[in-house]
């Protein structure tokens, strides 16, 4: 366990960061009123930020190789996916609509 923290604390760090990046960046746009570079570009940190997280935990479930989170990892990433998919439809139907 203690030689799998150090990507386990990464994982967590990364993905807090991605939170705090996105959170910056959405209301820092909402009070300005208007979108702005250095607004895409807390977006963009964030993204970055959201990947190299998901792929760290991803990742730790394959170097911890303990059977029951293999097993129940898909659970998981279908919900991780099904949250995705909110900002990809409602993008594409903004995107239609006007």
């Amino acid at each position: 366990m203690t030689q799998n923290l150090p990507l386990l604390i990464a994982a967590i760090v990364t993905i807090t960061l991605a939170l705090v990046f996105y959170t910056t960046g959405v209301w820092s746009e909402k009070m300005q009123g208007q979108l702005k570079k250095w607004h895409l570009l807390l977006f963009w940190t964030g993204i970055i930020f959201d990947t190299t997280g998901t792929t760290l935990m991803g990742t730790a479930v394959l170097v911890r190789n303990r059977e029951s989170e293999r097993k129940s990892f898909h659970k998981l990433s279908l919900f991780v996916r099904i949250i995705w998919l909110i900002p990809y439809l409602s993008g594409m139907i903004f995107g239609m609509i006007g």
